[in-house]
């Protein structure tokens, strides 16, 4: 059993690495979780069963996101690494447990709900990590998830989970039963195909509204370039990276521009105090080049700084100048045009242990232990700034998602709930170098078009820059570390999604099946009869 057990382990690993983005085997997710099944099964002794669940999650985390290690620190790689294996390996463990006290068919339920309140649970804590969610998988198939739309990534992660439990039960059977491929075929097959076709015979009917043609706008995309590495932050080149920013806008940009969008941190790599934006050198530039172009507004990323003035403004991870002055730094977005009303937006969802040291305000002394990426070290605040950037005179709300924003559905749909017209991603993904870490993040934009039917305008400092239509459809992708500028029509788009209206609605309800499993659990350890001996499903 020790060494099926081992090849269980290794091959669930491989498989679920083998089916996600950018890989091309995304069927093979359907099947990357019955080895587990068969170990949770056949494995009783509890440390054990945990020994190979952690092993087999460990594979598929390292050989999917590894490039998670191209720090200043690799070490972090190795943690973050185990860390979420270690954390995904817990729906199982309560799986194991749920097959001691419920029959088999309700021991399955158990593990659907476990693991979708796991997801939705690491999208919302400091410690989040939503990169694996089951749903993504399907990012380079936006033609068979059309119905994200209704359920979010969320409907992914019950597809596969069902999936892989209907085909593990089929050749269960088939193996007890001893059934011949024609009966397999008659009496068995049927289940996993519906479960499985069901789906993306429904992505054949569903499409979003055409766009209105006499509202599409035009938008400049900018992809400097930069070595986030050796040049990005800096001081001396901050002049000189603001002036190939306007040179490539103006490559592209005319009368009828409306954005012109650069990336994340390509103002104030040192950070500006936002009360003396206004000032800057770099925005009276940019208003200058704007002059040429008045229909047009920036959109571009920003390093900020906020000062507190009123002790009840002042978070609990604000940090102290020498007289006192309570401040925090932002990872921001920025709105610009010839007016002086600058917008601002703070990036919320942080990098944990790169940009947020998580629970910080409950362990001040660790404030300044976030890796440096350059800039201002030691982590970015979380205070809100404005929910969307707005666009009165057009009547167009943009949701700035700023780099790793991008990857949380429930985050992005509350945020276009608020009555964003149109999404935008900027992003600097040049720190994990060549590795599939950009690709990934490229695709998963494209689920958040489908889940709320909006355009997305994605600038990335060192590529993938692109933008992509509500169907999830990529145009104009630029290649990866290369100086690029483009123009695109895009649209504008006011609808929204029964997703968008609702929110993660499966999850939610996971979230109240997993509560009802826990007092199960927790009353059947004094009601024998509440028992249910693993073996008898």
């Amino acid at each position: 059993m020790k060494l099926s057990a081992f090849l269980c382990s290794i091959f669930s690993g491989l498989l679920l690495w083998l089916a996600w983005p950018t890989m091309p085997l995304t069927p093979l997710v359907f099947i990357g979780f019955t080895p587990l099944l068969y170990l949770t099964e056949k494995v009783h002794h509890r440390g054990k069963y945990f020994g190979w669940i952690f092993f087999s999650l460990l594979i598929w985390n390292v050989a999917t996101t590894w490039w998670v290690g191209n720090t200043t620190v690799p070490a972090s790689g190795v943690f973050a690494n185990s860390f979420n294996a270690l954390l995904m390996s817990i729906p199982w463990l309560a799986y194991k447990n749920s097959r001691r006290r419920l029959p088999e068919t309700m021991s399955y339920f158990a593990l659907i709900v476990y693991w979708l309140t796991f997801e939705l649970i690491h999208q919302t804590w400091e410690l989040s990590w939503p990169w694996l969610v089951l749903g993504n998988a399907f990012a380079l198939r936006p033609g068979w998830i059309q119905w994200y739309q209704f359920t979010g990534a969320s409907g992914g992660t019950l597809w596969v989970l069902l999936a892989n439990i209907t085909i593990y039960q089929v050749w269960k059977r088939a193996r007890i039963h001893d059934l011949s491929w024609g009966q397999l075929l008659r009496r068995e097959i049927w289940k996993p195909a519906a479960i499985i076709l069901l789906p993306l015979l429904c992505s054949v009917f569903i499409h979003p509204t055409p766009d209105n043609p006499a509202q599409k706008i035009g938008v400049v995309v900018v992809q400097p370039n930069i070595d986030p590495y050796d040049e990005k932050f800096t001081a001396s080149s901050v002049m000189q990276q603001l002036e190939k920013f306007i040179r490539l806008s103006e490559s592209k940009a005319d009368s009828n521009t409306r954005y012109i969008v650069w990336p994340e941190t390509a103002l104030f790599p040192q950070g500006a105090w936002e009360h003396q934006l206004n000032y800057q050198p770099e925005i009276q530039a940019i208003r200058r080049m704007l002059q040429r172009y008045p229909k047009a507004k920036v959109i571009t990323g920003a390093v900020t700084m906020k000062q507190y003035r009123e002790p009840e403004e002042v978070p609990a991870t604000a940090r102290r100048m020498e007289d006192g002055t309570a401040w925090e730094p932002f990872n921001t977005a920025l709105q610009i045009d010839t007016s002086q009303n600058i917008q601002v937006y703070h990036k919320y969802e942080l990098v944990p242990g790169v940009e947020l040291i998580p629970y910080v305000r409950y362990l001040s002394f660790m404030q300044t232990l976030a890796l440096d990426f350059g800039g201002i070290t030691g982590g970015y605040g979380r205070t809100p700034g404005v929910t969307l950037l707005t666009n009165p005179a057009d009547s167009i709300n943009i949701f700035p998602t700023i780099c790793y924003e991008s990857v949380f559905s429930d985050y992005v749909a509350d945020h276009t709930k608020s009555g964003a017209d149109l999404l935008m991603v900027i992003t600097n993904d040049g720190w994990w170098g060549r590795t599939e870490g950009h690709r990934q993040h490229l695709q998963y934009a494209r689920i958040r078009a489908i889940e709320t039917r909006k355009w997305v305008v994605r600038s990335a400092n060192t590529g993938i820059s692109a933008v992509i239509d509500p169907a999830g459809n990529v145009y104009q992708p630029q290649p990866y570390w290369e100086e690029a500028v483009f123009k695109a029509d895009v649209t504008p788009r006011r609808e929204q999604t029964f997703y968008v209206r609702n929110g993660d609605l499966l999850s939610k309800g996971a979230v109240i099946f997993c509560i009802l499993l826990l007092v199960h659990a927790f009353i059947s350890r004094f009601i024998p009869g509440l028992r249910h001996a693993e073996n008898n499903g």
